[in-house]
């Protein structure tokens, strides 16, 4: 039973038609019931006026995940999604990603990342997040967005890039969506590369690379 009920909260891709509707989880297992608060949303210093969709501006940090297939540089847009970003930059700074896979790899959808060693152990996160997925940013290929629960406000620190214009991942008046922070600007090469590993199950856990993708090392490599 336990297994099962780890497998349904892993599940990446669950798709339904209701009424014509397609629906997506992209989802990662429950963070430590014992995680520190969240980031205070109310307050005003951190509400900051959305950007334009998918444009990078005034507040903007350059991350390098260095990984055994290639390094990725992802910019991070602070100013559209200041709590993502404030999350994830946090788990960079402490180090949190070194050592972490791609547990979950789906070609002509996503790559994702953030919370499994190698022996498919999740690591422990901080708390929930708000989700942000209104802030015009859309999941297209290329961007980066935070994986979570079927619950909105449940990411923590799993993440992942769309390796296509994935519009059934945005908000929309009939779907929560998922809060996209950032895009890759080098490195998609990379990403492409991942995208094309052999993948299997592993216990309850489907489509992870047979031979681990590793993100050696995340770092904050150029501020604004």
């Amino acid at each position: 039973m336990k297994d099962l009920k780890k497998a349904v909260c892993y599940s990446l891709i669950i798709v339904t038609a209701v009424f014509g509707l397609t629906v997506v989880c992209l989802g990662e297992d429950k963070p430590a019931a014992s995680a520190p608060a969240s980031p205070d949303v109310n307050n005003p210093k951190a509400q900051k006026k959305p950007a334009e969709p998918n444009k990078i501006t005034e507040e903007r940090k350059m991350i390098k995940l260095e990984t055994t297939k290639g390094d990725i540089c992802i910019e991070v847009n602070e100013t559209a999604a200041p709590v993502t970003s404030a999350n994830f930059l946090k788990y960079v700074q402490e180090g949190f990603y070194d050592g972490v896979i791609f547990h979950r790899v789906i070609p002509g959808f996503m790559i994702q990342g953030g919370g499994f060693t190698p022996d498919m152990t999740q690591k422990p996160t901080h708390a929930q997040i708000v989700n942000e997925a209104k802030n015009g940013l859309k999941n297209d290929r290329g961007t980066i967005a935070m994986a979570r629960l079927p619950d909105p406000n449940s990411a923590t620190a799993q993440f992942f890039i769309n390796l296509v214009n994935n519009d059934v991942l945005n908000y929309s008046a009939r779907s929560p969506g998922y809060a996209v922070f950032g895009k890759v600007t080098d490195g998609l090469d990379v990403v492409d590369a991942i995208a094309k590993v052999q993948t299997s199950s592993k216990g309850p856990y489907g489509d992870v690379p047979v031979e681990p993708v590793i993100i050696k090392s995340a770092k904050i490599v150029k501020d604004k």
